[in-house]
C-alpha cells in the first residue's frame, strides 16, 4: 500500500435510480454516471487529481446490496451532521448516530442506504 488503504470502492445497488437519488439528496450534488461493459456506475465526489480515493454506486450482475458486508466510511466534510440529517428523508435509516472516535480522532456515524447497505460517515468535528 502506498498512502491509502483503499484505492477505489463500490457500493452495490438493486435499483440504480433509487440509489442515485438517495446519494444525490444526502450529499446535495448531481452524480455523474459512467458505464463499463454491463456495469452502471454513479461516481461519488472525490479529488482524483490530487490523490483522493474515489468510489461509486454500482449496478451489475455481481453486485448485491447487503447490510452485513464491508462498511465503507464516506467523508462528510467538516461535520457529518448535515449529511446524516438528510438520510431518513432520502429513504435511508440512521443505524449509529454521530459518535466521537477517541481520543480526538473525529466523529463517525453509520446509516443504511436506500438499497439496504450499511455505510459509514466520517468527519473531523
Amino acid at each position: 500500500m502506498d498512502k491509502n488503504a483503499v484505492a477505489w470502492f463500490e457500493i452495490p445497488t438493486a435499483d440504480f435510480e433509487r440509489a442515485k437519488k438517495f446519494y444525490e439528496q444526502i450529499f446535495t450534488y448531481e452524480m455523474p454516471e459512467m458505464n463499463m461493459a454491463d456495469i452502471r456506475m454513479g461516481i461519488l465526489p472525490h479529488q482524483r487529481d490530487t490523490g483522493g480515493v474515489g468510489g461509486a454506486i454500482v449496478k451489475g450482475e455481481w453486485s448485491k446490496p447487503s447490510p452485513t458486508g464491508t462498511i465503507v466510511y464516506l467523508s462528510a466534510g467538516d461535520d457529518l451532521a448535515p449529511v446524516l440529517s438528510r438520510v431518513e428523508k432520502a429513504g435511508g435509516k440512521v443505524m449509529v448516530p454521530k459518535s466521537p472516535i477517541e481520543p480526538d480522532m473525529g466523529f463517525f456515524a453509520v446509516f443504511q442506504d436506500s438499497e439496504g447497505n450499511s455505510v459509514g460517515l466520517f468527519s473531523p468535528r
